[in-house]
């Protein structure tokens, strides 16, 4: 297999994200918010891009300024939008956040009819499945048709074609029409995978178990050989087959934890695809994830390569 033209295909939800400017108001007080843009894959694509990696992005947008908004944003950081499909009749994602550190960041979802869940096998088939050397996909866009059947297609096809898959877990209870199907339908996914990445609640309800070793062994015996635990302010864990390998924090202060989990899996995938031990590639993800939380939003606020790096040797290395 020759040289692939993109590092990072990452597919599913795009947003508009309205992060509120009243740091520690309760929700009801808020008087304005900032305009982002966010979406699990969407904030990788921007993340990956930033560590100097070539990322491309298949999400869907309305044909509504809203779309223009998001498209404009990734245009200018460099991601590569040919394969953002335009669904007419649909509306670009929205999501609102209330930001109350250290633990209260209360999230409403707009996706009524909203275009990325309309991702289909023809947008698939017109991304370069065959031509990335990694693809993610999501928890969410398996929540609903014709989405669930289009990633579940692109998981294979790209497998089939030697990328590596892997599976952000994201578990968004409130868009599924009924959260117990979260854990079978990821794990019929998994089957493709060669790591899933998720907290240890996405990781136990994909599992359908109570306790982390069950849940990460029931994930592996779907297919996942390699399950990455993210526990926030304790660091992170891999397990891969029978090695389990804890990475440390870098401890910060806390101003919004939402992004921090999509930083994480930027900078684990930068590492993967640097050829990185798997410890080594989760201290990498610790650090961005460590970054992000003491900004103000998702992907507009993903680190930089050489920022990171900086920041990781400034306190102790890897």
């Amino acid at each position: 297999m020759g040289e692939r033209r993109w590092d990072v295909l990452a597919m599913g939800r795009s947003s508009i994200d309205l992060y509120a400017n009243d740091i520690g108001a309760p929700f009801p007080q808020i008087r304005s918010f900032a305009a982002y843009v966010g979406g699990c894959p969407t904030n990788i694509s921007v993340g990956t891009r930033r560590l100097g990696l070539r990322s491309a992005l298949l999400t869907a947008i309305g044909d509504d300024p809203v779309g223009d908004f998001v498209l404009a944003f990734l245009n200018a950081e460099g991601v590569e939008t040919g394969f953002v499909a335009r669904k007419p009749g649909r509306r670009t994602s929205a999501v609102l956040l209330g930001i109350e550190p250290p633990d209260r960041f209360p999230l409403v979802f707009y996706r009524d009819n909203c275009a990325d869940i309309a991702i289909d096998v023809d947008d698939v088939l017109g991304a370069p499945l065959g031509d990335a050397r990694l693809v993610l996909i999501t928890g969410t866009g398996l929540s609903a048709e014709p989405s669930r059947s289009a990633t579940l297609y692109a998981a294979e096809l790209a497998a089939s074609a030697g990328a590596a898959v892997f599976v952000d877990l994201d578990l968004r209870p409130t868009l599924w029409h009924d959260p117990r199907a979260f854990g079978p339908t990821l794990r019929s996914a998994l089957r493709c995978a060669e790591a899933a990445i998720g907290t240890e609640e996405e990781v136990c309800a994909a599992a359908g178990a109570d306790g982390i070793g069950e849940a990460v062994r029931r994930l592996q015996d779907a297919g996942a050989r390699t399950v990455v635990v993210k526990q926030g302010a304790r660091g992170s864990t891999v397990f891969d087959g029978a090695r389990e390998m804890h990475a440390d924090p870098f401890p910060v202060d806390v101003c919004n934890v939402l992004g921090a989990g999509d930083a994480f899996a930027s900078g684990l995938i930068y590492g993967f695809l640097r050829g990185w031990d798997w410890h080594r590639a989760a201290r990498m993800g610790n650090a961005c994830g460590a970054i992000v939380v003491t900004r103000h939003g998702c992907a507009n606020f993903m680190p930089y390569e050489q920022e990171t790096l900086d920041f990781v040797r400034a306190r102790g290395g890897f």
